[in-house]
């Protein structure tokens, strides 16, 4: 079962300076949005999969909740990775 269907995705991902829960029960989601921007795959693809929004459905919320999580997993891999070490 994929992080998409098992846990429910945020319109919004969080904005926070710090790692919140969500971020820790999302950290697969994250690092699936990085490999397939990596990877080069198209927001609309990566929402459908990872994601589990349609895009053909519901396109501002697909490609809203597709930039905001992969800024936050951009942030993550940048700095938020420092709270995982600390373990705060």
């Amino acid at each position: 079962m994929s992080p998409s269907r098992s846990l429910a995705i945020k319109d919004v991902a969080p904005k926070e300076p710090h790692l919140t829960e969500y971020d820790r029960e999302h950290l697969a989601v994250y690092l699936r949005l990085l490999d397939a921007a990596e990877d080069g795959a198209s927001w609309e693809e990566a929402s459908r999969i990872i994601l589990g929004i349609d895009p053909s459905r519901e396109p501002a919320r697909a490609r809203r909740a597709h930039d905001t999580h992969l800024v936050r997993a951009r942030w993550l891999s940048a700095q938020g990775y420092r709270d995982l070490l600390r373990g705060s």
